[in-house]
């Protein structure tokens, strides 16, 4: 016999929360939350520009230090200072994930980009090693607004428009990690670069690296601003009042089903389960295998920023920070228009286990090709390059993407900011490996250059497949385990 209370049920709702108004504007609007999302759009990107925009001239700073003695070692000192933002952000991740939980996701989101203002504006005026190391230090440990945001993301939008809310978050993510090197890549050095517009006695000439860090400070400053009206998600409902919702129509006073009934029964049935995260295996298992694409992923971003502006007689191109600019941002406009017009069908006809499999599968011999594209020269050289990094990001970032759907869907929203602190802990961790594995990699790989086993850069790549490798055995069964539908 069909229950006949359901269509009388009535959802209760609280006076004040935040989280309860979002839900209501929900039910209300079935359509994607477009303005959300662009929310949701800059400050990822605010975030993510200052990760990667110091890879181009990371070398060049490091060379202007004075540190290194020999033009070999450069890369092992750049790698300490790619990893010390990571290293940062692995010690606070969780605590800023438990603030998220406690007090609501918009604070730490609004802390999290005025970070980005200060710290960074600092990192390019650093006059020697130490200040760089300090300042991407601290500006780690202060931006802790990543796992939030993803967290935010299937929280501003329907249950069938998650994929597309998650797939914002790694899009703009991937993008900010191209389109950061690439105005590192531009803006560096302008006053070399660009004699008629900057002198060598100005503040951009004295210090050669600040003006991207400028640039992207400024951006966050606009975007900070813009967050003030960001709308909360977080339900707190200690001490306020219930409101009632008709979901169907209006309950007549003859309902099967009362109020007083109906509001026990939802309550009980909305008790959040306090389970802890790390005997969650599903969460823990999809973010063991989100870290290792992590350090892959992070790795690659400055090796191929080092192996780019390296000599041709090391196996590199010889780009100047501008043709690496170049190769970025083609990147970032060919991974914007996937992402946002490809990704969420291919998700919903593969799922996002295989679409991670697949992308890391298709990963491996693109890499591998890598070190014979450094043969080429002149236009077919850009071509080639200009392809192969644009497929490259497309399919890292449809990797991660897809493990960000498992990790959200394996708990509930009021376990989710610490669920993603977690996550960002570990794979802070393992991208701070990335950087300095990557520069130490890449400096004993260009003393190797006869060897008669993968000489030179091959071995570079090479080991970056392994990681990747080693990635995809671990997408499968009894390892990673699907979140309970």
């Amino acid at each position: 016999m069909a229950d006949t209370r359901e269509p009388l049920l009535k959802k209760v709702y609280y006076e004040n929360c935040p989280g309860c108004k979002q839900e209501k504007l929900l039910e209300d609007r079935p359509g994607i939350p477009f303005r959300e999302f662009l929310y949701i759009w800059i400050v990822v990107l605010c975030t993510a520009l200052p990760i990667s925009s110091l890879f181009p001239f990371l070398y060049f700073m490091v060379r202007d230090f004075h540190i290194a003695k020999r033009d070999e070692d450069i890369g092992f000192y750049a790698g300490y200072i790619g990893s010390s933002f990571m290293f940062g952000r692995a010690l606070t991740s969780v605590f800023w994930g438990v603030v998220a939980d406690k007090y609501g996701r918009k604070p730490v989101i609004m802390l999290g980009t005025a970070s980005v203002v200060i710290l960074n504006t600092l990192f390019g005026l650093s006059t020697n090693f130490w200040m760089a190391i300090a300042t991407r230090f601290l500006l780690g440990s202060a931006n802790g607004l990543l796992g939030p945001i993803k967290a935010y993301a299937i929280e501003v939008c329907r249950k069938e428009h998650q994929a597309i809310g998650l797939s914002v978050v790694s899009t703009s993510w991937g993008i900010g990690l191209i389109i950061g090197p690439a105005l590192g890549g531009f803006l560096a050095q302008p006053a070399e670069k660009y004699p008629k517009i900057f002198s060598q006695n100005s503040l951009f000439g004295k210090f050669p690296y600040f003006l991207p860090c400028f640039c992207i400070s400024f951006f966050a400053v606009c975007v900070t601003i813009s967050c003030i009206w960001l709308p909360e998600t977080l339900h707190k409902h200690n001490g306020l009042k219930k409101e009632e919702h008709d979901s169907s129509k209006d309950v007549e006073a003859s309902s099967n089903c009362s109020e007083k009934e109906y509001v026990q029964e939802s309550e009980e049935k909305e008790a959040p389960s306090n389970e802890s995260l790390l005997k969650n295996w599903p969460l823990m298992s999809s973010i063991i295998v989100y870290c290792i694409f992590s350090l892959h992923d992070m790795a690659y971003t400055e090796i191929f920023s080092l192996w780019a502006v390296s000599n041709r007689k090391y196996g590199g191109l010889s780009f100047t920070t501008e043709d690496v600019g170049q190769v970025l941002a083609v990147s970032g406009f060919g991974l914007l228009v996937f992402q946002l017009s490809l990704y969420s069908k291919v998700e919903r006809i593969l799922g996002p286990v295989n679409v991670s499999r697949v992308a890391a599968v298709l990963s491996i011999p693109l890499l591998q090709s890598f070190p014979f594209i450094a043969l080429l020269s002149g236009l077919t050289l850009h071509l080639v390059l200009n392809c192969a990094s644009v497929l490259k990001n497309v399919l890292s970032v449809s990797v991660i993407t897809g493990l960000f759907l498992l990790q959200n869907n394996a708990v509930e929203q009021h376990q989710r900011g610490a669920a993603n602190g977690i996550s960002m802990t570990a794979m802070s961790l393992f991208k701070a490996a990335g950087p300095a594995g990557g520069g130490a990699l890449f400096a004993w790989a260009q003393k190797r250059q006869e060897a008669s086993f993968l000489p030179g850069d091959q071995m570079v790549f090479f080991v970056l497949n392994l990681v990747e490798l080693f990635g995809v055995v671990c997408t499968f069964k009894p390892f990673l385990a699907l979140p309970k539908k």
